[in-house]
Protein backbone atom coordinates (compact mmCIF):
# COMPACT_ATOMS: atom_id res chain seq x y z
CA UNK A 1 0.00 0.00 0.00
CA UNK A 2 1.44 3.00 -0.86
CA UNK A 3 0.86 6.13 1.69
CA UNK A 4 0.95 9.48 -0.17
CA UNK A 5 0.21 12.67 1.92
CA UNK A 6 -2.66 14.54 -0.04
CA UNK A 7 -0.79 17.78 1.36
CA UNK A 8 2.39 19.70 3.49
CA UNK A 9 3.69 23.15 2.97
CA UNK A 10 7.71 23.39 2.81
CA UNK A 11 9.72 26.93 3.41
CA UNK A 12 12.75 28.06 3.97
CA UNK A 13 12.66 31.44 4.96
CA UNK A 14 10.02 33.73 7.10
CA UNK A 15 7.44 32.20 9.65
CA UNK A 16 4.21 31.07 9.08
CA UNK A 17 1.25 33.66 8.80
CA UNK A 18 -0.97 31.28 9.94
CA UNK A 19 -0.32 30.63 13.53
CA UNK A 20 -1.64 27.22 13.90
CA UNK A 21 1.83 26.11 11.90
CA UNK A 22 4.78 25.63 13.49
CA UNK A 23 6.56 28.57 14.00
CA UNK A 24 9.87 27.67 12.30
CA UNK A 25 11.99 29.81 9.78
CA UNK A 26 12.06 26.39 7.61
CA UNK A 27 10.52 23.62 6.61
CA UNK A 28 12.50 21.89 4.10
CA UNK A 29 12.40 19.09 1.86
CA UNK A 30 15.12 16.87 3.61
CA UNK A 31 13.73 17.59 7.20
CA UNK A 32 10.53 15.97 5.71
CA UNK A 33 12.25 13.01 3.96
CA UNK A 34 13.58 12.03 7.60
CA UNK A 35 9.98 12.32 8.96
CA UNK A 36 8.45 10.43 6.27
CA UNK A 37 10.80 7.85 6.45
CA UNK A 38 10.45 8.04 10.02
CA UNK A 39 6.39 7.72 9.93
CA UNK A 40 6.41 5.11 6.59
CA UNK A 41 5.26 8.27 4.18
CA UNK A 42 6.16 7.10 0.59
CA UNK A 43 5.68 10.62 -0.61
CA UNK A 44 3.55 14.31 -0.21
CA UNK A 45 2.24 16.47 -2.02
CA UNK A 46 3.83 20.17 -1.48
CA UNK A 47 1.52 23.07 -1.72
CA UNK A 48 3.84 25.84 -1.51
CA UNK A 49 2.94 28.41 1.12
CA UNK A 50 2.47 32.34 0.68
CA UNK A 51 4.72 33.57 3.15
CA UNK A 52 7.76 32.47 1.87
CA UNK A 53 8.17 33.94 -2.20
CA UNK A 54 10.80 31.10 -2.60
CA UNK A 55 8.44 27.95 -1.59
CA UNK A 56 7.77 27.60 -5.11
CA UNK A 57 11.08 27.12 -6.24
CA UNK A 58 11.61 25.29 -3.21
CA UNK A 59 8.85 22.52 -4.47
CA UNK A 60 10.17 22.36 -7.62
CA UNK A 61 13.88 21.62 -6.16
CA UNK A 62 12.26 19.11 -4.29
CA UNK A 63 10.34 17.38 -7.94
CA UNK A 64 13.59 17.31 -9.13
CA UNK A 65 15.78 15.72 -6.30
CA UNK A 66 13.53 13.20 -5.61
CA UNK A 67 10.54 12.72 -8.37
CA UNK A 68 8.76 9.62 -6.85
CA UNK A 69 8.47 11.47 -3.41
CA UNK A 70 7.29 14.50 -4.00
CA UNK A 71 4.28 16.94 -6.41
CA UNK A 72 3.04 20.09 -6.14
CA UNK A 73 0.09 21.81 -6.13
CA UNK A 74 0.83 25.09 -7.16
CA UNK A 75 -1.23 28.37 -7.49
CA UNK A 76 -1.75 31.48 -10.50
CA UNK A 77 -2.81 35.07 -9.38
CA UNK A 78 -6.24 35.38 -9.63
CA UNK A 79 -5.84 38.52 -10.31
CA UNK A 80 -3.55 38.89 -13.35
CA UNK A 81 -4.85 38.55 -16.49
CA UNK A 82 -1.69 36.78 -17.92
CA UNK A 83 -2.50 33.95 -15.25
CA UNK A 84 -5.64 32.80 -17.98
CA UNK A 85 -2.74 32.10 -20.64
CA UNK A 86 -0.91 30.13 -18.22
CA UNK A 87 -3.45 27.30 -17.38
CA UNK A 88 -2.97 25.21 -20.70
CA UNK A 89 0.18 24.50 -20.21
CA UNK A 90 0.24 24.33 -16.00
CA UNK A 91 0.48 20.59 -15.85
CA UNK A 92 3.61 20.64 -18.56
CA UNK A 93 5.94 22.17 -15.62
CA UNK A 94 7.73 19.16 -13.67
CA UNK A 95 5.51 17.56 -10.91
CA UNK A 96 2.93 20.41 -11.38
CA UNK A 97 -0.40 18.71 -10.96
CA UNK A 98 -2.95 21.17 -10.46
CA UNK A 99 -3.80 24.82 -8.70
CA UNK A 100 -4.48 25.00 -4.73
CA UNK A 101 -6.69 28.52 -3.65
CA UNK A 102 -7.97 29.73 -0.07
CA UNK A 103 -11.60 31.19 -0.44
CA UNK A 104 -11.77 32.17 2.84
CA UNK A 105 -11.05 36.10 3.08
CA UNK A 106 -11.83 38.70 0.81
CA UNK A 107 -11.41 39.78 -1.99
CA UNK A 108 -10.83 35.94 -3.31
CA UNK A 109 -13.93 35.04 -2.17
CA UNK A 110 -15.92 37.64 -3.11
CA UNK A 111 -14.49 36.96 -6.51
CA UNK A 112 -15.80 33.48 -5.94
CA UNK A 113 -18.96 34.47 -5.83
CA UNK A 114 -19.44 37.59 -7.99
CA UNK A 115 -18.59 35.48 -11.23
CA UNK A 116 -15.08 37.04 -11.41
CA UNK A 117 -13.85 33.38 -11.32
CA UNK A 118 -15.64 32.36 -14.12
CA UNK A 119 -12.60 32.13 -16.51
CA UNK A 120 -10.59 30.10 -13.79
CA UNK A 121 -13.44 26.85 -14.13
CA UNK A 122 -13.31 27.36 -17.98
CA UNK A 123 -9.49 27.33 -18.44
CA UNK A 124 -9.00 24.25 -15.87
CA UNK A 125 -11.66 22.63 -17.63
CA UNK A 126 -10.30 22.53 -20.64
CA UNK A 127 -6.82 21.84 -19.98
CA UNK A 128 -7.52 18.61 -17.02
CA UNK A 129 -6.33 20.79 -14.68
CA UNK A 130 -7.79 19.98 -10.85
CA UNK A 131 -8.35 22.42 -8.20
CA UNK A 132 -8.00 21.89 -4.70
CA UNK A 133 -9.38 24.79 -2.43
CA UNK A 134 -10.40 26.07 1.01
CA UNK A 135 -13.23 27.45 1.26
CA UNK A 136 -15.80 26.22 3.95
CA UNK A 137 -17.93 29.31 3.50
CA UNK A 138 -18.81 28.65 0.00
CA UNK A 139 -19.35 25.09 -0.30
CA UNK A 140 -23.31 25.07 -1.68
CA UNK A 141 -21.42 27.66 -4.46
CA UNK A 142 -19.22 25.33 -5.38
CA UNK A 143 -21.59 22.66 -6.16
CA UNK A 144 -23.14 24.93 -9.03
CA UNK A 145 -19.44 25.23 -10.22
CA UNK A 146 -19.20 21.73 -10.26
CA UNK A 147 -22.26 21.38 -11.85
CA UNK A 148 -21.42 23.78 -14.55
CA UNK A 149 -18.26 22.22 -15.69
CA UNK A 150 -18.76 18.23 -15.43
CA UNK A 151 -14.83 18.05 -16.49
CA UNK A 152 -13.20 19.67 -14.27
CA UNK A 153 -12.23 17.77 -10.86
CA UNK A 154 -12.56 20.04 -7.69
CA UNK A 155 -11.03 18.72 -4.45
CA UNK A 156 -12.31 20.49 -1.02
CA UNK A 157 -9.69 20.83 1.44
CA UNK A 158 -9.19 19.94 5.08
CA UNK A 159 -12.71 17.90 5.75
CA UNK A 160 -14.50 21.45 3.99
CA UNK A 161 -13.65 23.38 7.22
CA UNK A 162 -10.99 25.90 8.32
CA UNK A 163 -7.94 24.19 9.14
CA UNK A 164 -5.62 25.98 11.17
CA UNK A 165 -7.95 29.32 10.44
CA UNK A 166 -9.72 28.48 13.23
CA UNK A 167 -9.63 27.84 17.03
CA UNK A 168 -13.21 25.79 16.99
CA UNK A 169 -13.24 22.16 18.12
CA UNK A 170 -14.92 18.83 17.87
CA UNK A 171 -18.55 19.20 16.46
CA UNK A 172 -17.95 23.02 16.96
CA UNK A 173 -15.38 23.13 14.31
CA UNK A 174 -17.84 20.65 12.08
CA UNK A 175 -21.01 22.57 11.29
CA UNK A 176 -20.56 22.91 7.72
CA UNK A 177 -20.19 19.24 7.09
CA UNK A 178 -23.89 19.12 5.80
CA UNK A 179 -23.10 21.16 3.22
CA UNK A 180 -19.85 19.26 2.37
CA UNK A 181 -22.13 16.07 2.14
CA UNK A 182 -24.42 17.54 -0.24
CA UNK A 183 -21.62 17.71 -3.05
CA UNK A 184 -21.38 13.97 -2.88
CA UNK A 185 -23.45 14.10 -5.92
CA UNK A 186 -21.43 15.61 -8.24
CA UNK A 187 -19.47 12.82 -8.97
CA UNK A 188 -16.44 15.50 -10.32
CA UNK A 189 -15.56 16.92 -6.16
CA UNK A 190 -13.67 14.99 -3.72
CA UNK A 191 -12.38 15.91 -0.15
CA UNK A 192 -9.35 15.81 1.15
CA UNK A 193 -9.48 14.29 4.53
CA UNK A 194 -6.43 16.46 5.72
CA UNK A 195 -5.47 17.78 9.18
CA UNK A 196 -8.21 15.80 11.19
CA UNK A 197 -6.34 16.06 14.06
CA UNK A 198 -6.28 19.43 14.36
CA UNK A 199 -10.11 19.76 14.69
CA UNK A 200 -10.27 18.09 17.87
CA UNK A 201 -9.32 18.96 21.32
CA UNK A 202 -9.02 15.06 22.04
CA UNK A 203 -6.08 13.11 22.48
CA UNK A 204 -5.11 10.40 19.91
CA UNK A 205 -6.41 8.89 18.26
CA UNK A 206 -9.14 11.54 17.92
CA UNK A 207 -12.08 9.96 18.45
CA UNK A 208 -14.49 13.06 17.85
CA UNK A 209 -13.50 13.14 14.63
CA UNK A 210 -14.09 9.77 13.51
CA UNK A 211 -17.59 10.65 12.85
CA UNK A 212 -17.08 13.07 10.52
CA UNK A 213 -14.46 10.85 8.54
CA UNK A 214 -17.33 7.95 8.35
CA UNK A 215 -19.78 10.34 7.19
CA UNK A 216 -17.24 11.82 4.37
CA UNK A 217 -16.78 7.88 3.94
CA UNK A 218 -20.20 7.24 3.43
CA UNK A 219 -21.50 10.10 0.74
CA UNK A 220 -18.36 10.19 -0.94
CA UNK A 221 -16.58 6.72 -0.86
CA UNK A 222 -12.85 5.49 -0.70
CA UNK A 223 -12.06 6.81 -4.58
CA UNK A 224 -12.86 10.64 -3.20
CA UNK A 225 -11.41 10.65 -0.05
CA UNK A 226 -7.90 11.70 0.44
CA UNK A 227 -5.78 11.15 3.00
CA UNK A 228 -3.12 13.58 4.79
CA UNK A 229 -2.29 15.73 7.38
CA UNK A 230 -0.96 19.45 6.78
CA UNK A 231 1.52 18.44 9.38
CA UNK A 232 3.42 21.22 10.28
CA UNK A 233 0.14 22.18 12.34
CA UNK A 234 -0.51 18.88 13.18
CA UNK A 235 -0.71 18.20 17.36
CA UNK A 236 0.93 14.39 16.95
CA UNK A 237 3.13 12.54 14.58
CA UNK A 238 3.06 11.71 11.50
CA UNK A 239 2.86 8.01 12.06
CA UNK A 240 0.03 8.78 14.66
CA UNK A 241 -2.23 10.24 11.40
CA UNK A 242 -1.23 7.19 9.75
CA UNK A 243 -2.20 5.09 11.88
CA UNK A 244 -5.29 6.60 12.80
CA UNK A 245 -6.85 5.80 9.42
CA UNK A 246 -4.88 3.20 8.99
CA UNK A 247 -5.43 1.50 12.09
CA UNK A 248 -8.42 3.25 14.58
CA UNK A 249 -10.98 2.68 11.78
CA UNK A 250 -12.45 -0.78 12.10
CA UNK A 251 -14.95 0.30 8.79
CA UNK A 252 -12.27 0.95 6.23
CA UNK A 253 -11.51 -2.27 4.45
CA UNK A 254 -8.08 -3.50 2.87
CA UNK A 255 -8.77 -1.78 -0.52
CA UNK A 256 -10.26 1.37 0.85
CA UNK A 257 -6.84 2.11 3.00
CA UNK A 258 -4.87 1.43 -0.40
CA UNK A 259 -7.33 4.26 -1.97
CA UNK A 260 -7.51 6.50 0.46
CA UNK A 261 -4.55 6.28 1.96
CA UNK A 262 -2.62 6.88 -1.63
CA UNK A 263 -3.90 5.32 -4.85
CA UNK A 264 -7.38 7.79 -5.17
CA UNK A 265 -5.57 10.91 -4.83
CA UNK A 266 -2.64 9.86 -8.18
CA UNK A 267 -5.50 8.84 -9.69
CA UNK A 268 -8.06 11.98 -9.00
CA UNK A 269 -4.66 14.46 -9.59
CA UNK A 270 -2.85 12.46 -12.54
CA UNK A 271 0.03 11.65 -10.62
CA UNK A 272 1.86 9.04 -12.34
CA UNK A 273 4.14 8.45 -9.18
CA UNK A 274 7.67 6.92 -10.24
CA UNK A 275 8.17 3.80 -7.95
Amino acid sequence: MQIVDAQIHLWGTGLPSNLSHRQVTSFTPEEAIVLMDEAGVDAAIIHPPGWDPGSTEMAFGAVQADPGRFAIMGSLPLDQAQSRDRIAGWRQQPGMLGLRYTFLHDPDRQWLHDGKLDWLWVEAEKANVPISMLATDSLTYLGRVAERHPGLRLTIDHLGGRGGLTTLKDAAAMTHVPELLALAKFPNVAVKATGAPGYSSQAYPFPAMHTYLRQIYDAFGPSRMFWGTDITKMPCSWRQCVTMFTQELPWLSEDDKRLIMGDAICAWWGWDRPA
